[in-house]
């Protein structure tokens, strides 16, 4: 496996969230620049998955575009290709456990409770100032968040590549 890649990967995705925020799109930006993972479009999908689904507190957006990710790289293409589900949906059980197991949650508001003591409701603007002024946006915490999804979104397709598999 490339280690210099995936550093890369989780490298882009911290400093993509630092600079501009935006946890799905971080992800998402990085893996498609270092690993030609989706297009503008799959970008432009996740404008509103940062803060927990539309900031409401909801799923990780950075785990979110982990596994839009893995569904570009071994999704279906047609609903008529029903034989590629389970592989696919098997694989993002794989990248939510692994996710879930090295940030201690799937859900931002627990996340936000697990990196700062409290949750925060994004969508109040006074909350996310408060989010932002509590480190939100520094190398350790969310930035940091999204590398590690990233690289584990990177892992799983490098290792997807490598087996021209959908399985292993």
């Amino acid at each position: 496996m490339n280690h210099q890649l995936i550093k890369d990967v989780f490298e882009l995705a911290v400093q993509n969230d630092m600079d501009y925020h935006g946890c799905a799109q971080s992800v998402l930006a990085a893996l498609q620049a270092k690993l030609g993972i989706g297009d503008a479009a799959l970008l432009k999908a996740g404008t509103a998955l940062n803060g927990g689904m539309a900031s409401q507190g909801e799923t990780c957006g950075a785990l979110i575009a982990a596994v839009m990710a893995i569904g570009c790289e071994c999704g279906r293409e047609h609903l008529k290709d029903v034989e590629k589900i389970q592989p696919a949906k098997g694989i993002a059980i794989q990248v939510y456990d692994r996710f879930r197991n090295e940030v201690g949650h799937s859900l931002c508001a627990e996340i936000h409770k697990i990196r700062f003591g409290r949750s925060f409701y994004l969508a109040d603007p006074e909350q996310w100032q408060a989010f932002h002024d509590a480190g939100g946006h520094n190398r350790t915490s969310c930035p940091e968040v999204c590398g590690i999804a990233a690289r584990i979104a990177a892992e799983t397709i490098l290792k997807l590549r490598a087996s021209s598999s959908t399985e292993f």
